[in-house]
């Protein structure tokens, strides 16, 4: 079974995407980030966390710190590869867990950040959604109503779009959020081709 990473930018449209390839050709999606909120809580990652971080890095026994993880994520780069290096293992544990019980041709890894990441080596094959800058924008202020100097922080953090479009064997273009006719024409080509 091939492992695909199915990457993007923020507002790129890579989850629409991923729900498509799912309802029209049955291909199971991972979605990292989700699964990524899970691994904090499994009892290893958790004492490997704490024993790195502290006891503050969770409020419960259900609930992390948010604001210490972010304030570590964003200003101590050694704090976030230890924390990288404690929860991308348990992640593609589960990945691989996940991936055993799946019946199709190849399964989808959704992750906005394979290439920032450096986690190609990971899969088989990659597919990078793209849009322009402009849709990505509108996108995520109307997704999140925030405004651009938010949204525009966000993007500084992710490689830019024509780097990623380089490194990936398939890009899927996702211009227009009223035309999945035209963008299931370029997932079936995609489909046929793995």
């Amino acid at each position: 079974m091939k492992r695909v990473a199915i990457t993007g930018n923020i507002g790129s449209g890579k989850s629409w995407v991923c729900e498509l390839f799912k309802q029209h050709l049955g291909i199971p999606v991972y979605n990292s980030d989700e699964a990524a909120k899970k691994m904090y809580f499994i009892p290893e990652v958790h004492d490997q966390l704490v024993k790195r971080f502290g006891n503050s890095f969770y409020l419960s026994d259900t609930e992390l710190n948010r604001k210490l993880i972010a304030d570590l994520i964003f200003s101590d780069e050694t704090a976030q590869c230890d924390l990288e290096g404690i929860l991308y293992p348990a992640l593609f544990v589960d990945f691989e867990q996940w991936m055993a019980k799946q019946e199709a041709p190849y399964v989808l890894f959704e992750s906005a950040l394979v290439f920032e990441k450096r986690l190609e080596k990971q899969f088989d094959v990659i597919v990078m959604v793209s849009a322009s800058e402009a849709t990505r924008l509108r996108r995520v202020m109307e997704r999140e109503r925030c405004d651009e100097a938010a949204v525009r922080a966000r993007m500084a953090k992710q490689w830019p779009e024509e780097g990623k479009r380089l490194l990936a064997d398939y890009v899927i273009w996702h211009e227009n959020d009223d035309e999945d006719e035209a963008l299931l024409k370029q997932i079936m080509e995609v489909h046929k081709s793995l």
